[in-house]
Parts: C-alpha cells; structure tokens; sequence
C-alpha cells in the first residue's frame, strides 16, 4: 500500500519533538522565530535529511549539535525541504536541530491569528489594530503543521512534543499537555511558558494557542490516577460563561467515553478553546480541542436553542477522537473514515445519551443519513475508503462521505451485530492499537473477534465501493420478493455501475402487532415469505443504508397506517419516495399523496423531512408557475392545520423538539404564503425594530428574519443588515446573514454576495449568505452569475484564503440548478481554470443538474394535472 503513497524517505523516523517559540511579531509581518530539536531514528545510512515545510524558511540545521548545515533545497509544489549533509549519518538515533522563521498567517490553517472583537476590556499584552483584537491558534488537520515548523508530517510519523513559547506576561499559552513552568522572558514583560511532553501523536493533532483567555472549569466524577480531572473551556475575556454549557457536556462525556471504550482517558487534562475564525466546526487535537465559537458557546438569554444540540454533538464528535484517531490513528489519509465516521455516529451515540428526551436518531435519520444517501446516490461520489496517493489531496475527502455515509454504514453494522458487542470490538480495537496506527482491516478482525462474524467479507463492499443499493419489492399473497441494484439519482444506472452485492439486512416490521423480523439479502434477489398483507415495511427504523421501492399501492396502505411505523420509518418512507421520485423509479404524485395525509402529525423530525422534500420539489419546478403555485398550495394545506395549533409562544417547561418544532411550521407556512403567520411575524419584527429586544423569541430569531425579508424589501433587508453589524450574540451574525440570502430581489442578493466579502465578514462565516441565496428560488442564479463576474476579483478573498470555504460556495451554489444549459455553461467556464480543492464539488454539481433535469422533463406534465386534479393548480 506505502508504494502507492507519495511520502517522505524512510530513511529517518522522527522519535520526539523539543519546539521553542520566541519573537512572535504581533503586527506587519506577524513573523515568529522558532528552533526546533528533532530526536530521530535513522534507519538507513544517509547523506540528506527530508521533511515537510510550507511558507517556512530554514535560516540553519545542524545534527548532533555538530556544525551548521547551509545547503537546503525547498520543493514548493511538494511541500518539502531537502538538507544535505557533509557526510553519512549512520543507523541509530540523531537530533536534527532546526532554526527557522514562520508567519502568524491569516489563512485559518497552520499558527494563525484570528480577529474579535473584545466584550469587555483586554489585557493589555493583548495584540490589537484600529478596528480588532487578535488571539493565535493552530489548525494542522490535515497537512498544515509543517505551516508552523519543519516536520516529518504523515500520519504514522508518530512522535512525542515539547513545546515551549515566549509571550507577553498578561496573556495565556496552551498546548495538548499541562503546563510545566514559567519563567522569565528575553526581554522586560514577557514570560517563557514550557509544557509537559506528550505521547506519541501525529503531527496534525499537535496544537497550541496565545491569547486573552479565561476559562470556566469543571471536574469529571470519575477518577484518573486517582484524581477527578480537570475539564476547561477556554475563551478570549469575556465570553467564558457562555462555555457553561459544553463544559457541563464536556465532562460527563469523557466519562462516558471511558466506560464504552474500557479505557481511561489518555491525557491528564481536556480543554476546549473558542476560536474566533474557524474554517471547519472543530479540531480534536489531542487534550486542547479548538471549536468555531457556535460549535463551542451557548448564551442561555440569547442563543437561539437549536445551537444547544449542535453544541452538544460537536463536543461529543471532538471527545471521541481523543481514543478513536488521536490514541489510534489511520494509518493513511485513505481511512480518514475510520476517524470521521466513528466519531460521527459514536458522537451522536453519547448525546443520546445524556439527552434521551432529545430522540438525536431520529434527528440523524432525517439530516445525517438522508444528506448521505443523497450525495451517494451521485455517480461523482467516492467509496468511503478512497485511495488517497498525496496527502495534498485529502481536504476534499473531507466530505459527507467519509462523515456521514461512515457513521451511516457503522450504525447500520452497531445494529447488526448490536450496539453492546459492537463497542466490544471496539475497545479491543483500541487496546491492540494504543499510541499506533491501524486500518480498517484491524477495525474488521477486532468486530470478528467479539461477534465470531465474518465482518470484513460482508463490510468491504459497503467501505470499498461506490454507491449503494435500492431495494425493489414485488408482492405476492402472503410473501414479497426483493431485489437490489444500484441506486443512481439520475435513474439511468449502467451493467457496469450494477456490480457490486451489497449485504443488505432487511429487518422486516409486519404483523399485528408489528415486530421486526431480521433477515439478509446477501444475492441480487430473494423472496420473504410470512408477510403479513395488511401491514409491513422492510428497514425497520431505517437502520440499513439503501432506499426501499414499495409498490405505488403499499405507499398508500403505509399512509393508513401510519401509527404502527416509527419516527425513523415515516422519515424513510417520505425521504425514499421523494428520492425515487427524482430517479424516475417511482414518481412525484406518489410522495404528495403520501404526505398528504400527514397534516395531524406532531414529530418536529417527521415535518422536517417532509419539508426537505417539499423543498427539493418546489426547486426543481420553480420556473413553471403553475406548478410552482400548486405546490405552494398543496403545503400552505397541508402545514395551516398544526402552525395554527403551535402557535408562536414558548410554555416555560416546553421540551426542545416541541420548540424545535414551532419554528419549523411557522418557517414552512409563512413560505407557503400562510397569511395570518406572515402578519404576526411582521408585527413582531416591527416592534423589534421600535426597540423591544423581547418583541422577539430568542428562538424565533431566524425565523421571523427569514419570514420578513422574504416578504419584504429594501427596509428590512437593510435592518438584518445593521443587526449582523451590532449583534453581541454568538450566533447572530450567522442567523443575519442567511435571513438576508432569503431576499427575492435580484439586485440585493447581489449586495449581499458583495457584503460577505468585505472587510466586515470573516471569511470562516461568507459562505453562510450565499447558502441561502442558492437555496432560495428566486434569487438562486444570482450566485452563477457573482461567481463568473468575480472569480479574478473579489472571489480573490476565499480563494486565496480557505479552500474549504470556497468548496462550500461551489457545493451550494450549483446543485439546485435543473437546465442542462447551465451546467454546460460551469463546464465551459471551469475548463482552463485550477479546480483543485473544488473539482469533486464540480463533478457532483453536473450530476445533480443532470438529474435535475431529467426528472423536471420526465414528471412535469403528470404533476401538473395531479395538482390539478386535486384542487392546488
């Protein structure tokens, strides 16, 4: 496998990693100077020492603390610097000493600065401009610690770290361990902070940060050596009472995580830190997790409460990694899955945990595994472990995939084999591996071991693999045949893309009363007998990762029977037949019909899968009013019934899904053109304006915002505008900004494709406008157009910044296009330009325009007169 892997020389294995950090310039060029010692373990004779640098300048090496070593080559394309030795140096161990300069750079990846701007006053060290305050912290996931220093950056480089940095007096350094001592600096005001070696790690988990922080602390109940450990979640000054919340998750889940996995927690502490500019939602390094400040903090006045579960769950992903990649690691870039998809689904396994009430797998089903089975069902997906040749080209695996289809595919195996002997193998997983790095056939061998299944034959199909299978059913008196192939969203799926034999459990609910049945589909076909006629459906509790084709009468049959099927069936029939809708394999009258008959539901999840799939309908139709209209009709019928019941007010002792629940209805009817709702919330919003900050819910924040600016103009454009500039909310810029991309006039989504690349949005937060503009109907191809006409200019901003970030604006802003012009048009217009970071995201587009246009001209008529016919067209 190695020989398929652009990697550095084997010649040096790096043992541990004595790092020192001075003259960190805190304005013009932000530039640090750092040395480096790196004990290391030659394993062959050698006359050259290769590792990996970027934007960093060696000034000298030497080894053995011999004499200076001048000659260093730099090879910018492949990140690397080469320096050679007057002579050989022989096996055994060495230290290569390393000075070098770097950058605080602005660019969220490796040591870099991050602006705020302050709540109250700052120390006085604290780094400042005219307009922000500034703190530091790293981001090395995936291949930017050698951003920071030079380093032997793969994942099965495993070292220990020491770390020391010297910084003013009054601010804060942390790193992965605790700190070791402090002592006096170079200079009058600055101190030098050193910290306590760590394990072995990888280079990407290795972090520290600078800053104006406080924290808030915890302690666990159980015990470690001996001790309850310290748990913090720190802040810049200020905000630390806002991380109250994650603190009290923090450390009950490392508790948690201790008993499932049988082992202890690794590190003699765990914090937590706020960053203020994030490309992604958190880091796991390794005992210092760093957060997007929403991932991270929750203000009990005024945060809006969905924010609570995101909180919680982000918390819990980060915590897992601390065993499953930090304490064992993927051996390569490849099984980044066995990292992201574990920590998903064991993530969301711990929030179940502490918040049963909160029914998180319905939740999963409805947003997690519908989102995976939609971008899977593309022909530009990827297996879920890809072959990744450089390290370079990793950033885009980062996906839904790797997350979401991971975590999918092992809820589906924890179900199988049950969720008790499942996390069994797991411990025996991590146990066998401490400190090391695996793959995903030592996960495999350690599952057979404590379910004496066959694991890996029937898995590796599922990880290795494309796609995934949708399951036909014929039916005949008493007994049901199935068949699985290959689902692919445009319908239109080759022999040669129908291959693969997924095992397939079918998990039967029928009978009165309903029980499950397991079985496996492990061949193309096979018949189910002892079904009973009157009710079953096969997935019980959507547990498999496959999409199901009922039969058009049974979809009705399941419609009457609607009480004998869970909250995770009604979200996979609904999910399934909107699917197969697109596909052709069943079709859009059949979805409505179904849903039609759900105006008395009372599930926050059930509605919100039912207005996914509204959504994706209405999208495609767009363009054809009278369809446009009649699907408008057909949902302001069918959601007027329950938004009347809920109402707008929030009963003290309400639970959160109830809650969760309002907004949703008041957002779907009032886009629906509910009357009543659309009058109450401009009352609401126009009393807000007048100065009553309470006029508004702290949970209605978005809605009502949404809900006026798409029935408004300029004025309350204007006003969300200047709320995004004043708010003090820790999630009030990013509720303004995607009320603002609700907007129906063309010229100002313009202006908001235009604010969020000023000055006054980071760029960590600009993709979060746009999202709602190429979300939105009416204004959806205004964000084509901003991209064509700004791509040499202000596009500049994302680009040259995070490509993740610029990966979001391509991923959002093209999908929902249904005309084959247009996607000629992205195909013309990105032929001779770099794609790289981007060009999964590209391919995925065109396939989902494909498909977009095939269903719009195969169902448009039949649609038509269905909405006719019925009373909504």
């Amino acid at each position: 496998m190695a020989n398929n892997r652009d990697i550095l020389p084997a010649d040096i294995k790096p043992l541990n990693y004595n790092l020192s950090l001075s003259n960190l310039q805190f304005s013009g060029d932000w530039r640090y100077d750092g040395i480096v010692q790196i004990t290391s373990k030659v394993q062959k004779e050698t006359d050259e020492i290769t590792l990996n640098v970027k934007d960093i300048q060696i000034s000298s090496a030497s080894v053995d603390n011999g004499e200076d070593v001048q000659d260093v080559t730099y090879d910018e394309k492949n990140q690397r610097a080469t320096i050679k030795l007057p002579s050989k140096l022989n096996k055994g161990n060495t230290t290569i000493s390393i000075r070098f300069q770097g950058t605080m750079n602005d660019k969220m990846a490796g040591f870099y600065r991050a602006r705020y701007q302050p709540t109250v006053e700052a120390a006085k060290g604290t780094p400042k401009d005219d307009k922000h305050h500034y703190m530091f912290s790293t981001q090395f996931e995936a291949c930017d610690a050698r951003r920071a220093f030079p380093c032997f950056d793969e994942p099965n480089l495993k070292a220990s770290f020491e770390f020391e940095v010297e910084i003013p007096e009054d601010l804060v350094a942390l790193s992965n361990m605790p700190e070791k001592s402090t002592s006096k600096g170079s200079k009058p005001g600055l101190k030098r902070v050193s910290f306590d070696k760590s394990p072995v790690m990888s280079t990407y988990l290795y972090a520290w940060a600078v800053g104006d922080f406080t924290y808030v602390e915890a302690f666990t109940e159980r015990k470690y050596n001996g001790k309850n450990m310290p748990v913090r979640v720190y802040t810049t000054r200020g905000l630390e009472n806002q991380g109250k919340f994650a603190l009290e998750h923090a450390h009950k889940t490392v508790d948690y995580f201790s008993d499932i996995f049988d082992i202890e927690y690794p590190l003699p502490k765990s914090d937590l830190l706020a960053v203020h500019e994030f490309a992604m939602g958190a880091m796991e390094n390794w005992g210092l997790v760093t957060y997007r400040t929403t991932a991270v903090l929750f203000d009990e006045e005024k945060s809006d409460a969905r924010y609570k579960q995101r909180v919680a769950y982000v918390v819990a992903h980060e915590l897992a990694h601390q065993w499953f990649g930090n304490l064992v690691t993927m051996d390569w870039w490849s099984e980044l899955w066995l990292n992201e998809g574990f920590a998903t689904w064991v993530g969301w396994l711990a929030v179940d945990h502490i918040h049963p009430e909160w029914k998180v797998w319905s939740t999963f089903v409805a947003e997690g595994y519908q989102t995976a089975l939609s971008l899977d069902s593309l022909r530009s997906s990827h297996p879920i472990e890809v072959p990744v040749k450089s390290a370079l080209d990793i950033d885009q695996i980062f996906d839904t995939i790797s997350y979401l289809k991971g975590s999918s595919v092992i809820r589906m195996l924890s179900n199988h084999l049950t969720v008790e002997i499942f996390l069994k193998g797991v411990s025996n997983y991590l146990k066998a591996h401490s400190y090391g790095n695996a793959t995903t056939d030592d996960l495999w061998l350690a599952l057979s071991g404590a379910s004496g299944q066959d694991v890996k034959t029937f898995m590796d199909p599922w990880i290795r693999k494309i796609g995934f299978p949708v399951v036909t059913i014929a039916e005949e008196p008493g007994q049901i045949s199935i068949r699985q192939s290959r689902f692919i969203k445009s319908g239109n799926a080759k022999a040669e893309e129908d291959e693969t034999l997924w095992w397939v459990p079918v998990g039967l609910k029928t009978g009165e009363p309903a029980k499950v049945v397991h079985s496996e589909l492990q061949q193309k076909q096979d018949t189910i007998r002892d079904v009973d006629d009157a009710f079953y459906k096969i997935n019980a509790d959507q547990t498999g990762f496959y999409r199901t084709n009922y039969p058009p009468q049974r979809l009705t049959k399941l419609a009457a029977a609607r009480d004998k099927l869970s909250v995770e069936d009604k979200v996979g029939v609904i999910g399934d037949a909107a699917a197969l809708a697109i596909s052709g394999d069943a079709t859009t009258t059949a979805l409505l019909s179904f849903v039609e008959g759900f105006q008395q539901e009372q599930d926050y999840v059930v509605w919100s899968q039912i207005q996914m799939s509204l959504a994706k309908v209405r999208a495609v139709f767009s363009e054809n009013k009278k369809i446009a209209d009649g699907l408008k009709k057909f949902t302001l019928k069918l959601s007027t019934p329950a938004v009347e019941k809920i109402g707008w007010e929030f009963p003290a002792d309400e639970d959160f899904l109830t809650g969760q629940l309002r907004k949703l209805l008041l957002a779907m009817a009032s886009g629906a053109g509910h009357e009543g709702t659309i009058k109450t919330g401009k009352q609401k919003f126009e009393s807000w304006k007048a100065g009553d900050s309470k006029a508004i819910n702290q949970n209605l924040r978005s809605t009502v915002f949404n809900m006026v600016v798409a029935n408004g103009g300029k004025d309350e454009y204007e006003a969300i505008k200047n709320e995004y500039r004043v708010t003090q909310s820790v999630d009030g810029k990013e509720v303004c900004l995607v009320a603002m991309g609700r907007t129906k006039d063309s010229s100002l989504a313009q202006d908001l494709l235009n604010f969020v690349l000023s000055d006054e949005v980071p760029v960590q937060d600009c993709h979060n406008g746009p999202m709602a503009v190429a979300a939105n109907n009416d204004t959806r191809g205004e964000i084509w157009k901003f991209l064509q006409q700004e791509w040499d200019g202000k596009m500049q901003k994302v680009r040259s910044s995070a490509t993740v970030v610029l990966d979001r604006w391509i991923k959002t802003g093209l999908n929902q296009f249904s005309d084959r012009e247009i996607d000629q048009q992205i195909q013309a217009f990105f032929k001779d330009k770099d794609v790289s970071g981007f060009d999964r995201s590209l391919a995925q587009a065109s396939d989902n325009i494909e498909a977009n246009a095939r269903y719009k001209e195969r169902d448009h008529a039949a649609l038509l007169e269905w909405l006719e016919a019925n009373g909504y067209a």
